[in-house]
């Protein structure tokens, strides 16, 4: 499969402040990212790796330097133009899950095709389907307190998949998920990124998500130390192991599993002899 840059940035700067204060953030990073592939962002607190994701998002302006994005140069675009390209282009998955407490799963995965113009129905649809992709089949009327943390990282991530963006930005995505949890994540964002041929980009500090990349790349002191490509097992590469319906059978044991747990059980009475 041949594979197409989705994002590519040139001698980002962005600096920080001003005068005396001032402080360069990025210093001139070079950086690509590729269809069908999930590339981890990687290095110490304060070497720039929010900073980076901010301004590859669309979020925040670089001093210097050009962004394209899915062949659209955002060089000199007023904030409504980046907004369209943040909508149309781009999904996020935040690290704290930003679900409305008030809102269903499905009305919580709706809200990006509520501001596009996706009709009622289509977007109940799609919504539907997306959770059930993410294995939450069974939790579309569910609120975000009925949901274990891993549910509701899920969720956030069949919100940020159900526009079909081209790039997917995740910050921090296992930071607040227990190992297996965790494991599940990033398992579904790598297959995200080869079944959807889209680009992926999670920033972590986490070493056990490292086997689940296809490029790692290490940022410190605002530049690009090294970027290294990665070969992973098979298994976190196909996607004819999914279920008929095309959601992921892991994920969908795991929630099986954890629905048993949550059933009361019978006493039973032992008998008199």
């Amino acid at each position: 499969m041949t594979k197409n840059i989705v994002l590519k940035a040139t001698g980002i700067v962005k600096e920080l402040g001003e005068g005396a204060g001032k402080v360069t953030a990025l210093k001139g990073v070079n950086f690509s990212l590729l269809s069908g592939e999930l590339t981890l962002l990687m290095g110490p607190s304060g070497s720039g790796k929010t900073t980076l994701l901010s301004i590859l998002g669309c979020i925040m302006r670089q001093t210097s330097g050009t962004l394209t994005v899915d062949e659209h140069c955002t060089t000199g675009l007023k904030p409504d133009e980046l907004a369209k390209i943040r909508r149309e282009h781009i999904g996020f998955v935040f690290q704290s899950y930003n679900l409305f407490p008030t809102l269903t799963a499905q009305e919580n995965v709706q809200l990006p095709l509520d501001v596009q113009d996706c009709g009622r129905h289509e977007a109940q649809e799609r919504a539907a389907e997306t959770l059930e992709r993410v294995g939450l089949a069974h939790k579309l009327k569910s609120f975000p307190r009925h949901l274990s943390g891993g549910e509701q990282q899920r969720v956030a991530i069949a919100r940020a998949l159900v526009s079909r963006p081209t790039l997917i930005l995740a910050d921090e995505p296992t930071a607040a998920l227990d190992g297996k949890n965790g494991q599940a994540i990033m398992g579904l964002l790598s297959d995200i990124a080869a079944s959807n041929d889209s680009a992926v980009l999670a920033v972590t500090h986490d070493p056990r998500t490292e086997p689940f990349a296809d490029r790692i790349v290490r940022i410190e002191d605002g530049q690009i130390q090294s970027s290294k490509e990665k070969r992973k097992p098979n298994r976190s590469r196909k996607t004819n192991g999914r279920s008929k319906n095309g959601a992921d059978p892991e994920l969908q044991n795991a929630a099986i599993a954890e629905a048993e747990l949550k059933k009361p059980r019978r006493r039973t009475r032992r008998r008199s002899r």
